[in-house]
């Protein structure tokens, strides 16, 4: 019988993980498809042509897009081992934290690990107030959801465990010191150490070679930036 569930993605992508992680939680059978984002294929195009982007999970003839979106399309479709909490609040503050380490720490954490001055040190302090932020909702447990290590925010921010540690090492910063947030570094080692999601993790070697390579991207776009910005001024 041909594979019903399909995942087009790419092969570091946190977004991306969030879509397999939840799929092998389930045991839920499904053929991944690697996509180039650099060169988005025909295939990508037409599943996506709204925001163009992975992940895509095409099951049947349904076609989902949007990392949140796909968690909660999996979770209802297939009920086995829940995601997402029962009770609504437990379920908003779920979708809360996950939206939230989202839109107040990738984005800062990153930042952080090539950007220069005033705008690393504004980024370096957003990180850190986040981080708390996540230490104080994790503080007292073994994972998000209580003892579900399979709980929803476990996958949703699961991606703080595996990339973090390689902006680290890029950076030459360390974000996550055991001593400042003992808890989310408990957590990381008991995430690190689940077969299901061991065994999707590229090379370390391959995410720091890949990493190093766009933040010269980034640093070179930034100094393009700054001359552009300077002869306007000048």
């Amino acid at each position: 019988m041909a594979t019903k569930v399909k995942v087009l993605g790419f092969w570091c992508s946190p977004f991306v993980f969030r879509v397999v992680w939840a799929l092998k939680l389930k045991g839920v059978e499904f053929e991944y498809i690697e996509e180039d984002i650099f060169n988005k294929s025909t295939r990508l195009l037409e599943l996506n042509p709204v925001h163009k982007k992975v992940p895509v999970l095409v099951h049947d003839d349904k076609v989902i897009v949007e990392s949140f979106v796909i968690l909660e399309y999996i979770d209802e479709t297939w009920p086995q081992d829940p995601l997402l909490p029962q009770d609504p609040y437990e379920r908003a503050m779920a979708r809360f934290w996950a939206k939230f380490a989202d839109e107040k720490l990738m984005q800062t954490v990153w930042k952080s690990t090539w950007t220069k001055g005033e705008e690393k040190e504004d980024a370096l302090k957003a990180t850190m107030e986040a981080l708390e932020k996540i230490e104080g909702e994790l503080k007292g447990k073994s994972y998000f959801g209580g003892e579900n290590k399979y709980a929803y925010l476990e996958v949703a921010i699961g991606w703080i465990n595996y990339l973090i540690p390689i902006w680290e090492e890029i950076a030459s910063i360390q974000f996550l010191d055991p001593k400042r947030f003992p808890a989310i570094t408990a957590w990381k080692s008991k995430f690190l150490d689940n077969p299901l999601i061991k065994e999707t993790l590229p090379p370390r070697e391959k995410l720091l070679i890949y990493f190093h390579e766009r933040v010269k991207h980034w640093e070179i776009d930034a100094t393009i930036r700054e001359l552009a910005e300077t002869k306007l001024e000048n």
